[in-house]
């Protein structure tokens, strides 16, 4: 369970803004929610200008054009080194493309994921320098190069690094090193993507009177693929590159892309940042996960629709499979949590298994990073270096953790929410130790989920969702609104879609708002008819026989009233016991429960037959005051003593009763025990 926050409004301002700016209420609301409220703020946010910082404000971009510019003078060979996300082959394609168009002898290449791994290799220099490569200009990639630009200057190639990844102690001995994360760097935008830091060295390259409309206008839509794929904040430039970008990708301006549209299913419908970042990334990074990116990039870049056909299809089939290596590990995952729960009672989760494909496994952890809502490290064993990949939560820097424990690791880089290392397979269990120490004294958020306000449901309506596209696009820094149903009354649940999907119909007072709950069974959905609950919804226009109808998409749910403050102590007391730290007699005592308790819960699994939803949905059920760490210590006790068997999932936990003879003593539980070894302790 998650706390769920409203956002503070200071409403008098959001009227004014309102006013001055002839703003739908609502809008003028969001706009003060997000913090955008100067004047000069609003007009950026809201228009469609094409303005954008000088490039020459980030460190070395001078002199970046300028051993560029004699590149294409003396006619060197130069090499444009990228990356296999999304954000690096749209880097890869955006500054290939324009160089090309420049009369540039250039190339590009993109190490495999599988067999050479991120980033910059000595195989690769060699091959590049047998090409006749004398200029490498990485792209997304290359700040910790240290050793293969070396290599590389060895042999007589120079490099140009342009990069927006965390900047270690020591830099390359490159010809520029362009990162906005420099410390003597000044720009004014630090949040660009890998394809936002390209973007800005064509700019640069372009000079001073650079046709900034005109380069949008070819380019903007690979960056705006890269943008959103590597989930950096909708603020500032980035921006404006996707809000062109789509604009081009709309009116389907690049072959390549429209051909991945039409394969996703797009086609007809108007694409929106939601789009990029669920249908189309996932098939441009499916190429790089499984196979060779250079397919995507040559998608990006070919005039030919039936070839762009072809590759569209393959990466289609390429992400199928990689949905289906992501499901295989998650349940292996499954499994070892429903083995050892304790691995999840853990601040930072770290699961590791055999042969788990290196490809995918950095979605399995933003996975198990979204369900437990603490950060994961997922680790396959392959071989003596094992690879690592991992997610964090909002407030804790996964990189600096990651780096506080880099004696025990190979290699490590990425940035605050997103890691990847190598770690040697005798070192993966000191290194859980390590970072886990880490986390005990940079403590992890509690969860939280931002509600940007509460609505009431008689005020919903079709131009209210409408309006919400003026503040498009959506993504990082910038989320789609998510708005607060509260004490609404559940009338009916609809199976729909062979039922994979719930339709509900909840009501307040006289409103009655009809709502869809995706990707959930009826089985699985603990609530029933004359529930009370409070909703999460995200609200949009469904459009069907050119007829606008409203759409509202429960994106969380909960039964109203919870004590969430109470509920989120209690389990993190109880995470902190089992995990064998340090509690006070007081909080031992908070969670030991007395056999009146026991009874109570015992008694009503009795008359259920059990229970197969969250322990957080029995909590409410039971109605007795019981605390969360409470309930657990119970559950734990009665699943020692054998009167029932719990099996606690990722995605699901079932509690089934057992058949006893006799009595059992609820003293001879070991849980029991030591928490009133606590209790009595001076």
């Amino acid at each position: 369970m998650k706390k769920w926050i409203t956002q503070k409004l200071n409403k008098d301002n959001a009227l004014s803004v309102s006013q001055r700016y002839d703003l739908p209420m609502l809008i003028a609301m969001l706009l003060d929610i997000r913090g955008i409220t100067e004047e000069q703020d609003i007009i950026d946010f809201l228009s469609q200008e094409t303005l954008t910082a000088s490039p020459f404000e980030i460190k070395d971009m001078d002199k970046a054009v300028e051993r560029i510019r004699r590149a294409l003078e003396d006619g060197e060979r130069i090499c444009v080194y990228g990356d296999f996300d999304a954000d690096g082959v749209t880097s890869t394609a955006l500054l290939y493309s324009y160089l090309s168009d420049i009369g540039a002898d250039v190339m590009y290449y993109i190490p495999s994921r599988e067999s050479e791994g991120y980033g910059m290799n000595p195989d690769a220099v060699a091959k590049l320098y047998q090409r006749g490569v004398k200029l490498i200009v990485t792209v997304d990639n290359g700040i910790a190069a240290v050793n293969e630009i070396a290599y590389a200057k060895s042999l007589g190639i120079e490099t140009v690094i342009t990069d927006h990844h965390a900047v270690p102690e020591v830099l390359p001995d490159a010809v520029a090193v362009v990162d906005l994360h420099r410390s003597d760097c000044d720009s004014s935008f630090k949040e660009l993507s890998g394809v936002g830091v390209a973007f800005k060295l064509v700019q640069a390259i372009e000079g001073e009177y650079a046709d900034v409309e005109g380069l949008l206008e070819n380019y903007s839509d690979l960056a705006a693929i890269g943008t959103v794929g590597d989930i950096v904040p909708l603020r500032g430039e980035n921006r404006v590159l996707v809000k062109n970008g789509l604009m081009h990708i709309n009116n389907g301006d690049r072959i390549g892309v429209a051909a991945l549209s039409e394969e996703a299913g797009l086609t007809g419908k108007r694409i929106t940042s939601g789009n990029l970042s669920f249908t189309l990334v996932p098939r441009i990074n499916a190429g790089g996960r499984l196979g060779l990116s250079k397919k995507s990039v040559t998608m990006l870049l070919t005039e030919d629709e039936e070839y762009a056909a072809d590759i569209a299809a393959e990466l289609s089939a390429d992400n199928t499979e990689r949905q289906q290596l992501e499901r295989e590990i998650l349940s292996d995952i499954d499994d070892m949590i429903r083995e050892d729960p304790s691995i999840v009672n853990n601040r930072v989760i770290v699961v590791y298994g055999e042969g788990w494909h290196k490809g995918v496994i950095g979605i399995v952890a933003s996975r198990v990073k979204e369900v437990y809502s603490k950060p994961a490290i997922v680790i396959t064993l392959d071989g003596e270096v094992c690879r690592a990949s991992g997610r964090s939560v909002s407030g804790f820097s996964l990189i600096d953790a990651v780096f506080a424990c880099s004696d025990h690791l190979v290699q490590c880089g990425g940035h605050p929410m997103a890691v990847g290392f190598g770690v040697k397979r005798e070192n993966i269990e000191p290194f859980i130790d390590a970072i886990n120490a880490y986390a005990a004294e940079h403590p992890v958020p509690e969860p939280t989920l931002q509600l940007d306000c509460k609505l009431n449901p008689a005020q919903l309506s079709v131009s209210m969702a409408a309006d919400l596209a003026m503040l498009e696009p959506y993504g990082a820094g910038n989320p789609t609104p998510l708005f607060g149903l509260f004490n609404m009354t559940v009338r009916d649940i609809r199976e729909l879609g062979g039922g994979k999907h719930l339709r509900l119909t909840l009501t307040r007072g006289d409103a009655t708002v009809f709502a869809m709950r995706f990707s959930t069974t009826l089985r699985e959905f603990p609530y029933t008819v004359g529930d009370v609950v409070d909703l999460a919804v995200t609200l949009d226009v469904n459009v069907y026989n050119n007829t606008e109808s409203l759409s509202v998409f429960v994106r969380d749910i909960r039964f109203s009233g919870i004590d969430e403050d109470g509920y989120i102590s209690s389990k993190e007391l109880f995470e902190r016991f089992c995990r064998g730290d340090v509690i006070t007699p007081d909080e031992a005592a908070s969670i030991t429960p007395d056999r009146d308790e026991f009874a109570v819960v015992y008694r009503f699994l009795r008359a259920n037959g059990g229970y197969r939803y969250s322990f957080d949905t029995l909590l409410y059920r039971l109605s007795c005051g019981i605390s969360y760490g409470k309930l657990r210590v119970i559950l734990e006790c009665m699943n020692e003593l054998g009167l029932i068997r719990i099996f606690e999932g990722m995605y699901d936990s079932e509690i089934r009763l057992c058949q006893v003879e006799g009595k059992v003593n609820l003293n001879d539980s070991l849980i029991i025990q030591k928490l009133r070894e606590v209790c009595e302790h001076d």
